[in-house]
């Protein structure tokens, strides 16, 4: 039996979640839009909110609903109605970046954020929110008129308020999260233009670029869809090099694409297990445990700062490797994984996750204040629950795992 079929650990999935949202029932902000937190859970005193945040609370605490956790802070509600009425640019279209009580702080109209918006209309019409087909709706006509590169089959990364181009940069993260989003809008509505774009940037990332980079994704890239191996950005959404945290979401990403198509013939398994191979093989701290950051092309380490959040990638797709085919080699690095995340990661005490550890293991604060996200850790947590590759807020509904 795997770690993942075990009763006990199956419940310790279920507690670390519902710690987390008791956590985060925190959030909401007199006024609307949502605070971040400190380590203990009391607001800070930014009020800046940024549109990957408000959407990823809104994802995640629609898939809590759906595993039969009600949503006791109406974080759902809240959230919706902060990006129509908040984030949602009225004069040029699309959604800001960033937002506070006196309206926009950072126009500027990111593919990145964007797609986080489908995410969240998506889980918000699985849970039958009155809303969320008028924002699925109107995040899908923003995405193919400014963001789909219709030639490449992908998503351009960024433009400023009212639409100019400013930048020839692309991207792989965007592109990534969009097929995430892609993937629960086609679960959300049946529409199948959602998974066939999901399944041809999965192609160009995976087969395209990681199979020639020896099973490394390049980060980076120019106007053309070339890598730009010299790119050098904002170093948490883009940094230098490779991020192996991306390719366990890619792993997880490909095998949930490739069960919705209907297992279609090819090597979509080969694929994944390959990336979460070389993804561990390079990243993972032998001597402290966790996970190093970004790579250099040739994969050594380049920033070996250690966040939450590629554990949390790793436990998901591993998970899924465990449900295609539960060999020892998985089922021994899951373990790991969760041992590490318990040890160091997990707040025994306030709940939710630390986010970066420093040198002696020990919770740090160097790129984030506090604990800004549930939404990895929570997926961490629901994911391994559900039995499929795919479906898995269907699962969840079915599941009730979080109920009682």
């Amino acid at each position: 039996m795997t770690l993942l079929d075990d009763r006990d650990h199956r419940a310790f999935l279920a507690q670390d979640a519902l710690r987390a949202l008791a956590f985060f029932d925190a959030s909401p902000r007199v006024g609307g839009g949502f605070h971040g937190l400190d380590p203990t859970g009391q607001p800070l005193p930014a009020d800046t909110q940024e549109l990957h945040s408000t959407t990823r609370l809104v994802h995640s605490y629609a898939l809590a609903q759906l595993a039969g956790r009600p949503d006791q802070a109406g974080i759902i509600d809240r959230g919706m109605d902060f990006l129509w009425n908040g984030h949602r640019d009225a004069d040029h279209g699309g959604y800001l970046w960033s937002v506070n009580g006196q309206g926009a702080v950072d126009g500027t109209k990111l593919a990145y954020g964007h797609v986080f918006v489908l995410l969240a209309a998506s889980s918000a019409k699985m849970v039958g929110h009155p809303d969320a087909d008028r924002l699925l709706a109107d995040i899908t006509d923003v995405l193919d008129r400014h963001f789909w590169d219709a030639d490449a089959e992908l998503f351009r990364d960024e433009f400023t308020r009212d639409w100019q181009v400013f930048s020839t940069y692309r991207g792989m993260n965007a592109n990534m999260h969009g097929v995430e989003a892609l993937l629960a809008a086609h679960e959300a509505t049946g529409e199948a233009e959602y998974l066939t774009r999901a399944g041809g940037i999965l192609r160009f990332f995976i087969a395209g670029q990681a199979a020639e980079n020896d099973w490394r994704i390049p980060e980076h890239y120019d106007a053309g869809w070339r890598p730009d191996h010299a790119y050098s950005g904002n170093p948490m959404f883009r940094p230098a090099g490779t991020t192996p945290g991306h390719s366990f979401e890619m792993a997880r990403l490909l095998l949930q694409w490739w069960d919705l198509a209907g297992r279609p013939a090819g090597d979509a398994p080969e694929q994944a297990t390959a990336l979460v191979r070389q993804g561990l093989a390079d990243a993972w701290n032998d001597d402290l445990g966790g996970l190093a950051y970004t790579l250099n092309r040739k994969g050594g380490v380049d920033n070996a700062s250690r966040y939450w959040w590629p554990v949390t990638e790793a436990i998901g797709a591993l998970a899924a490797l465990l449900k295609l085919q539960p060999t020892p080699e998985f089922d021994g690095w899951y373990r790991k994984l969760w041992q590490f995340a318990t040890q160091h990661l997990i707040d025994a005490r306030y709940g939710g996750w630390h986010h970066e550890l420093g040198p002696d293991n020990r919770p740090v604060m160097t790129q984030f204040q506090g604990k800004p996200d549930i939404y990895h850790a929570l997926q961490a947590d629901l994911l391994p629950l559900a039995p499929g590759l795919s479906r898995q807020a269907r699962d969840l509904s079915r599941l009730q795992p979080l109920a009682g």
